[in-house]
Parts: structure tokens; C-alpha cells; sequence
């Protein structure tokens, strides 16, 4: 590791021209990286850093889980929905129509009309909090629940359950996982910006032998700023600030200061 200090410093702040987003480059034209790059002059790359891969139906049968013994399903994404039919398919499932569905956000639930009617089913959803889900959940603590997750997840909605002392099956039925990045020369960037603690592991494990020296990083949540700094690396811009919400806010903020003084 190249640093033992984890705190930036005044002269890290060098110009910044080229920047590279740990993430899908957006699909829409007016991402406010595009303005970004535009309004300094600067080149910003995307390259996604984890990936989404499906477990096997041969590795969710080892987990001995029942899906036709539960009454109730909490998506938390269209991930986790996107596995739950694949699985179900290939199990040769019907999901039973009095089937109850508990979903994070508004989207997450008419995401589901890619599966199912929609208008003939049991859907409840919160707008955005695992907060408000377990409001509704609360309200059906006699159902058997079944989580279709990541082999990474926060740990809100199981421990909620378990306190809760209501009936929850966890089913791991994706993965998220490093990708390739064999051709990538990440020190050919003066700033990384990364989105979750799997975004900087992939980092450690595509690069082992990676020298921070006089490339920035950037990190969007307290779990990744936290990586960061765990990894022995610098974090010199951490996200969201009260005065920015956003990681290009924040990338802002920096970039203006450093690029003029």
C-alpha cells in the first residue's frame, strides 16, 4: 500500500482532467457527468466495477429453501425480482396469485408488471425506506416471508425480522461480483469515484499491487468511504455533503478548487 495516512492534504489538491466513474456510463443524455465534464474541460470514463450474476439453479436448491411455503415476497430491487422469475422458471414454479409482495419503492413495484398483472395481486410498497416497509409488514406478521437477496446485503431488513420475531427465509439468489478490469490502467486517472464497498474491493483484487500516489478517491455512503480507508487508501472526497447530495456535486465542489488554485 502506498499510503499509511488515510486523511487527505492541501497538496493532493492538483489538477484534475481525467476522471473515472466505477459505474455504467448513463443511458441518458443529459447525466449531469456529461455537464460535469463539459463545465471543466475534463474527460470522464465509466466502467463498472462489480457485476450482477445469477446463482445457479443447482446452488439455490443447496439452500433447501421452499418458495411455495412462503405467502409473502420482499423485493428491495429489480435484481432481486429479475432472479426471483428466473429461479421459479427454472424450478418450474407457478407462483401462486394470492401470493403477497412487499416492495421498497413504487418502482421496484411496477417493476413487477414484467412478471406478473399487477391489478390482480396483493402489492403493498413503501416510496424509498426499508423504514416504511416494515410499517406494512407489521401489519401482515403472520405471513411467511421470503427475501430474495445478494450474497451482499445490509443487514436492516433480517435483523428487523429477527427482532420482530417474525418468519423470514433468506434466499441468495444472485451475486455481486469484481469484474474484469485485466485491461484497464487506473493509473492512467487523477480521480476514482466508487459506490460501494464491493466497487473498492474490486480495486484490491483486479489490482493487489495498486499505488495510490497522486490519484483521488471519491466515495458515495459511509460504507465506502469506510473500504476506502480500510484498504489503507486516501479518501479525499466523500459523498453526499449537506451542500452536495450527489456525487457530481460533490466531484464539483473538488474540482472547482482544485483546478483553480
Amino acid at each position: 500500500m502506498s499510503h499509511t495516512n488515510t486523511q487527505p492534504t492541501e497538496e493532493r489538491q492538483t489538477k484534475v482532467s481525467h476522471v473515472l466513474v466505477t459505474q455504467s456510463k448513463p443511458a441518458d443524455d443529459k447525466s449531469p457527468y456529461f455537464d460535469l465534464a463539459e463545465k471543466y474541460n475534463i474527460t470522464i470514463d465509466f466502467r463498472p466495477f462489480i457485476q450482477i450474476q445469477g446463482v445457479s439453479f443447482k446452488e439455490f436448491r443447496k439452500q433447501k429453501i421452499n418458495i411455495l411455503e412462503h405467502t409473502a415476497i420482499i423485493f428491495t430491487s429489480r435484481n432481486a425480482i429479475d432472479h426471483f422469475f428466473r429461479i421459479c422458471l427454472e424450478a418450474r414454479i407457478d407462483v401462486p396469485a394470492d401470493m403477497k409482495y412487499f416492495c421498497i419503492s413504487e418502482q421496484t413495484a411496477n417493476y413487477l408488471q414484467k412478471y406478473i398483472v399487477i391489478r390482480k395481486r396483493k402489492i403493498f410498497s413503501g416510496t424509498k425506506t426499508a423504514r416504511e416497509l416494515f410499517d406494512l409488514i407489521r401489519k401482515h406478521k403472520t405471513e411467511k416471508f421470503l427475501f430474495p437477496c445478494s450474497n451482499i446485503r445490509s443487514n436492516d431488513i433480517p435483523d428487523f425480522m429477527d427482532t420482530g420475531g417474525l418468519h423470514l427465509s433468506e434466499a441468495v439468489m444472485y451475486e455481486t461480483v469484481a469484474t474484469d478490469l485485466s485491461d484497464l490502467d487506473v493509473s492512467h486517472f487523477d480521480l476514482i469515484a466508487f459506490f460501494s464497498p464491493s466497487g473498492v474491493a474490486s480495486l484490491m483484487s483486479n489490482f493487489p499491487d495498486f499505488k495510490q500516489n497522486g490519484i483521488r478517491l471519491a466515495a458515495f455512503g459511509p460504507t465506502t468511504a469506510k473500504a476506502i480507508t480500510e484498504a489503507g487508501l486516501t479518501l479525499d472526497i466523500e459523498a453526499p455533503l449537506p451542500n452536495a447530495p450527489s456525487m457530481t456535486g460533490a466531484l464539483d465542489l473538488y474540482i472547482r478548487k482544485a483546478n483553480n488554485s
